[in-house]
């Protein structure tokens, strides 16, 4: 079994090597159920077999040295310097390679079920969600808001709340769905989604945006044009680039193009049944719906709600529109 579970280990320890060096695309969520799996095997072979047998062995040391101890004693020797509690805790301690594996079971599968089925930590890695999110923001996705999920394999088991027009939502790229992206709700299934010359329309009607004051990206040394956009029950900020022109630039093949009409002007798409057309905040230096296509509701990952850590700024913690 030693040299079982060091394979094991070695395995696991080379596949998070080659992911963190770029050798192999990695995928967090089957690594932790995989761990989970393993280590859970080892704890019910540990509960029910391993620790079992070391408490018998430590059982029979113990008879053996009370046997021993009577037949001194009848033999007219009354006082046995012999202590086997150091011999019974070397039998009955756990040995290593159960320790990192059994004894890890507990810690993982808390893990496992809360990021699966509860909420999930993600780092902002971009400035597409900005002003809303800034890069470095450390946030939590609530993952059965739209139903909860099958890790993995992402199969919707609850229906949960359907996703509305302004939501911060987490979900899987679709040009490679190992990628997760973060963008917000514009459009939902039967919606006409139109971003013409820099302004929303949502079936007809232009979505009410508010100038703000500039906004100053750190970042870029330079200023945007800000403002306060409403969507739904959501008012937050968007930018726009007054450098960069209205049309959409390299756009790909995508499921559903037929539904989207590009022009000088921008983009107009009817939204399918069960997809969802996503932008950033960011909305010039955003690849979003615009550029890939609709969101399928199988892709959905959850809904973004709060900051709890930016190291470079304390006062970003809080929850966001």
């Amino acid at each position: 079994m030693q040299a079982l579970t060091s394979l094991i280990l070695a395995a696991f320890v080379a596949y998070a090597g080659a992911w963190y060096f770029g050798f192999v695309e990695g995928n967090f969520a089957l690594l932790l159920f995989l761990a989970t799996v393993v280590t859970g095997l080892y704890w019910l072979a540990e509960r029910f077999y391993f620790l079992p047998k070391r408490q018998a062995a430590a059982a029979l040391l113990e008879a053996e040295s009370v046997q021993r101890r009577e037949e001194l004693m009848r033999q007219g020797i009354t006082h046995v310097d012999v202590n086997v509690s150091e011999a019974r805790s070397r039998i009955l301690a756990q040995p290593w390679w159960l320790d990192w594996t059994a004894g890890l079971f507990p810690v993982i599968i808390a893990v496992f079920f809360l990021r699966s089925f509860l909420f999930e930590p993600f780092k902002i890695p971009s400035g597409s969600m900005i002003p809303t999110l800034l890069v470095g923001d450390l946030i939590l996705v609530n993952k059965f808001h739209y139903g909860v999920r099958l890790p993995v394999i992402n199969t919707k088991i609850t229906e949960g709340n359907k996703p509305q027009r302004g939501d911060v939502m987490v979900f899987r790229y679709p040009p490679k769905p190992s990628l997760d992206y973060i963008k917000r709700v514009v459009g939902t299934p039967g919606d006409e989604v139109a971003y013409l010359n820099k302004r929303l329309t949502i079936n007809g009607k232009a979505i009410e945006t508010t100038e703000l004051p500039e906004f100053f990206d750190e970042d870029l040394m330079r200023y945007f044009k800000q403002y306060q956009e409403t969507l739904g029950e959501h008012k937050h900020g968007i930018l726009n680039d007054a450098d960069r022109p209205a049309f959409v630039p390299g756009v790909e093949d995508f499921v559903f193009k037929q539904n989207c009409r590009y022009t000088v002007e921008g983009v107009v798409c009817k939204v399918p049944e069960g997809h969802y057309f996503m932008m950033g905040d960011n909305r010039d230096n955003s690849l979003d719906s615009r550029y890939w296509g609709f969101v399928p509701d199988k892709n959905i990952v959850g809904k973004a709600f709060f900051v709890w850590m930016n190291f470079g700024s304390l006062k970003r913690i809080g929850s966001f529109n």
